[in-house]
């Protein structure tokens, strides 16, 4: 493990990332002048990643689409940080064959379990591939939201099919193979032998609220989504769920 020097990274703090950047930080922070091994499972452009590569930490994306590697490749380019981001195409079903055992100090997997064919396989995957004492940050959609989001735009079927569908589906044309509440995206992390130790709601109000009231006042909705994260039964009815978890 490199110990060079690492820095906070300067990500654009808005409210649809607020709640996860606030617990990467402090994980980068509890790790702090060590250079991390990061896995990004679907990181698409780099949102996450080149802002952690920025903080001195190496950063693999694996990811299906070959432009949004491409574009993952240009903007760390720009960025100055092109030697610490490699890109990797594949889909989260073939993590398993795409990185080491133990091989990674943080793992991002953010909207990936909602399309993938097991999601069970692949956070057993993201499992393998943490070093002892590695962390996962896991984000997935939340069924609740999207029972509340039909319901409240008249689509009462979709809202009544949400609740039924085991998967949480909204029948056959949603584009999302599944939705989670807290309780089983917790049943998934602990049946890879992972340790949760946070869980957040991200986009509490965000998507609920007309644009405008957030561009009013950016920072009075940012703090208010940030202080209603962490407390259900808020953080449960927000449009992601975000579990931060820690192989033992």
């Amino acid at each position: 493990m490199d110990t060079a020097s690492t820095r906070t990274p300067r990500s654009p703090v808005t409210v649809r990332t607020a709640a996860v950047w606030a617990v990467l930080r402090r994980e980068l922070e509890r790790s702090a002048g060590r250079s991390l091994t990061v896995l990004d499972v679907g990181g698409g452009t780099g949102g996450f990643a080149v802002p952690l590569a920025e903080a001195g930490h190496s950063v693999t994306v694996v990811d299906a689409s070959p432009d949004a590697l491409a574009a993952l490749t240009r903007r760390a380019a720009d960025a100055g940080v092109a030697d610490r981001v490699r890109a990797v195409q594949g889909d989260g079903d073939a993590l398993a064959g795409l990185v080491a055992p133990a091989s990674a100090d943080l793992i991002l997997c953010h909207a990936v379990l909602e399309v993938v064919d097991d999601p069970a396989e692949v956070v057993a995957a993201i499992a393998t591939a943490l070093r002892p004492g590695g962390a996962l940050s896991l984000l997935v959609a939340g069924r609740a939201a999207a029972v509340l989001g039909r319901a409240v735009n008249g689509h009462l079927g979709a809202a009544s099919a949400l609740i039924d569908d085991p998967d949480g589906r909204a029948g056959n044309r949603d584009t999302l193979r599944r939705r989670y509440d807290a309780e089983t995206a917790s049943a998934l992390l602990g049946g890879a032998g992972l340790t949760i130790e946070e869980i957040h709601g991200v986009r509490v109000l965000a998507d609920l609220v007309p644009a405008a009231v957030v561009e009013a006042d950016p920072e009075a909705m940012l703090n208010l989504e940030l202080a209603l994260s962490a407390r259900p039964p808020f953080r449960d009815i927000a449009s992601q769920l975000h579990l931060f978890a820690r192989r033992p």
